[in-house]
């Protein structure tokens, strides 16, 4: 899947790094506990292992800079990346299943850790690299600068609304 969403710049990437990652954190702080185990993905999964998936991926975005950084394929492809041992539904759901028997305060202080290291990742940076064609291992293929703000960002976005369920409206991105 090739990005359509424009290339935002580093300072951009950064203030919704930050933004996304403060309304995660308020979205599932303001929610009631049993709220968080119901039924809301279209998996079946509930809001604690939607928070799981969103906390267990995140780790992998400062990958996407490292990648940027590798010499392109011939052919100007974007430099090559493994798609997840037994594709991404399989990867994700053993992701999900290993944090089972987390707490939503663990998964939360999780996602705020890996989060961190991806903002210091992306400030570590340099700004050339986010113009740089890329394919993340789940397949959207553009400029570092839009596959971070598509896989990140908005990625991270829609899951955590759909902990809030509909009632809650849409969260900005």
């Amino acid at each position: 899947m090739t990005t359509a969403e424009p290339a935002p710049s580093k300072a951009a990437l950064l203030q919704a790094l930050h933004r996304s990652r403060d309304e995660v954190v308020a979205l599932v702080r303001g929610l009631p506990p049993e709220r968080l185990e119901e039924g809301r993905y279209e998996n079946g999964w509930n809001g604690r292992q939607i928070l799981a998936h969103i906390a267990s991926i995140e780790w992998s975005y400062p990958r996407l800079i490292e990648i940027a950084g590798t010499p392109p394929a011939p052919a100007g492809e974007p430099p090559p990346t493994r798609a997840p041992k037994g594709g991404n539904e399989n990867y994700n759901e053993r992701q999900v299943a290993k944090r089972a028997h987390l707490t939503v305060a663990v998964l939360l202080a999780e996602f705020e850790t890996n989060r961190a290291a991806t903002i210091r990742a992306v400030e570590a940076a340099d700004e050339a690299l986010f113009a740089r064609r890329i394919r993340s291992a789940f397949g959207v293929v553009g400029p570092l600068a839009a596959v971070f703000d598509q896989v990140a960002v908005v990625h991270v976005l829609g899951p955590a609304h759909d902990i809030a369920g509909p009632e809650a409206g849409p969260l900005r991105s």
